[in-house]
């Protein structure tokens, strides 16, 4: 028997209000940079804690959108109900990402004096 864990280098949650899904498995009503909002996802997971991550949008079965923040997560918790384990913890937005911005470089943030030179 194995422990099934899964490896997340994004936080990926569903549209606002989102049929049939909790508050904390979409994203709040408005996004603000400095705040700290829960989440919660299905499964047993991991998350980078020492620096920033994407937020994504998920439509289900793997379908994700570009970022549309960079955020930090601030902790998280694994727990079961009946037979399925869930994460739940809490994530800051750190910066809100506009729509085709370039703000990662890898799994990194890009900072301003690293940005290309416009020649």
């Amino acid at each position: 028997m194995g422990v099934q864990v899964e490896f997340n280098p994004d936080l990926a949650l569903r549209k606002f209000r989102t049929l049939n899904r909790l508050e904390e498995e979409c994203f709040p009503e408005k996004l603000r940079e400095n705040e700290i909002y829960p989440f919660l996802k299905k499964g047993q997971r991991i998350y980078y804690l020492k620096g920033e991550i994407p937020l994504v949008e998920t439509e289900g079965n793997e379908k994700l959108s570009s970022p549309i923040a960079s955020v930090k997560i601030l902790g998280y918790s694994h727990f079961t109900i009946g037979e399925e384990v869930w994460t739940k913890g809490l994530y800051e937005i750190i910066k809100k990402i506009e729509h085709n911005e370039v703000y990662f470089n890898g799994c990194e943030p890009i900072r301003k004096e690293e940005k290309f030179c416009e020649d």
